[in-house]
């Protein structure tokens, strides 16, 4: 609903509104921020309905390059350190929040808006009014977080605990697991999840040799199979609800796991079917990427390698899940089978330092150095070279009437 102001607030509004500066785009509204970024292009207003946002959904708002973004929520609660606001606001993009819910239903795609300060406008009519984000006022939210991160940390806990023996399935012998068409036994498996760093890392793997000399097995976890397609390697595998894949991916050719709930209910089956694409099903608790894991190890994997993985309480409370308990339990069953490399961005450069070149150049001249001081055939060959073209420096020094008479001589000496 529309914020009505008397007639002389609204000329102020007015006068105020032509004298600041504002930001006018065309706005793209869901409150599935992941579905939102899917459709939205540089220049546009997002609207979203997002609480406590997320590292990831804040990477692909930033690299959607919208002029401002609009929440009805607090995309910072004071629950827990989330990075995502900060993402938002260090790329340079206006960040108004707690617009309130009804900014969602009074903005439609593709009307044009305007964000002036926390004040959102439709033409001249004040939408909604909220708070205009800083790093200042991001920091307040945060201090507030850490100040009860204790209690959340124990709540966190206490829901791990309680649902570790619900998830007692996933360690069963009676999980039943497709036949994807893959032969998994004896070779490495990569594992690729939407998660902080998740791009970086696939891009160190990729740069130092590991999936051309290794060849493993790619599995794309819903919207990591799309970070495999941009580097340009095909998953063989996609597993989880699908929400999250493009359908260039999803028709790339690699097999696809629905990821089912326990009841045999699979939300990403509708998407498939609608596709008209064929895929296998498997009902477990867990996440996907649980899952994934899994069905690489019950079918013989020698070595499972997993990008952007989730194992820490603020991951998880950003993926809006309260516990971890079937992470727990898998990465219990997998043990040393399975290697994070979550992360090995951070460690590992492949940019080459000027300090290396020179020892690089100084190697070779020691190597070039040492086969002419060994090699006699080589130093012949030098040594005539020499002799050659001192003998032209020479000659050219000559009158040409006795140029000739000087060249036999010289060539005889020779």
């Amino acid at each position: 609903m529309a914020l009505r102001p008397s007639k002389s607030q609204a000329r102020s509004d007015e006068e105020s509104l032509a004298a600041r500066a504002h930001i006018i785009g065309e706005a793209k509204v869901d409150r599935r921020t992941k579905d939102l970024v899917q459709r939205l292009k540089p220049g546009d207003i997002a609207v979203i309905s997002h609480t406590d946002l997320d590292v990831v959904a804040a990477e692909t708002l930033v690299e959607a390059r919208p002029a401002a973004v609009i929440n009805a929520d607090a995309s910072s609660s004071g629950r827990y350190p989330n990075q995502g606001p900060l993402l938002v606001i260090g790329a340079g993009i206006p960040l108004v929040d707690r617009c309130g819910p009804d900014v969602i239903e009074e903005i439609a795609d593709g009307d044009q808006v305007q964000v002036v300060g926390a004040e959102v406008y439709r033409g001249d009519v004040l939408i909604a009014r909220g708070v205009e984000e800083t790093v200042e006022t991001i920091a307040v939210s945060h201090q507030l977080a850490m100040d009860g991160l204790d209690a959340e940390f124990g709540r966190f806990v206490a829901n791990t605990l309680t649902y570790i023996e619900q998830d007692r399935d996933l360690l069963g012998s009676d999980l039943e697991f497709p036949d994807v068409g893959l032969d998994f036994d004896g070779r490495h498996v990569l594992i690729v999840v939407r998660g902080s760093t998740y791009r970086e890392d696939l891009q160190i793997l990729s740069d130092n040799g590991y999936l051309a000399d290794l060849r493993p097995i790619l599995i794309g976890v819903d919207g990591g199979s799309d970070a495999l397609m941009e580097l340009g390697h095909t998953p063989d595998l996609i597993v989880g609800d699908f929400d999250a894949v493009t359908e260039r991916t999803l028709r790339s050719g690699a097999q696809r796991v629905v990821h089912a709930y326990k009841d045999g209910h699979a939300p990403g089956a509708a998407r498939l079917d609608e596709l008209g694409l064929e895929y296998h099903t498997m009902s477990a608790s867990g996440t996907s990427e649980d899952i994934a894991m899994l069905l690489a190890y019950e079918q013989g994997a020698e070595l499972i390698v997993a990008v952007g993985t989730h194992t820490s309480m603020v991951e998880f409370l950003d993926k809006g899940r309260a516990g971890m308990a079937s992470t727990v339990l898998v990465r219990m069953k997998i043990g040393t089978r399975l290697v994070d490399a979550k992360g090995v961005s951070k460690l590992y450069h492949t940019e080459v330092h000027t300090r290396d070149l020179i020892l690089m150049v100084l190697a070779a001249a020691f190597a070039l150095g040492a086969v002419v001081m060994i090699s006699a055939p080589i130093r012949l060959i030098i040594k005539t070279a020499w002799l050659n073209l001192t003998n032209m420096a020479l000659l050219s020094a000559v009158p040409a009437p006795g140029r000739l008479l000087s060249l036999v001589a010289l060539w005889s000496f020779s």
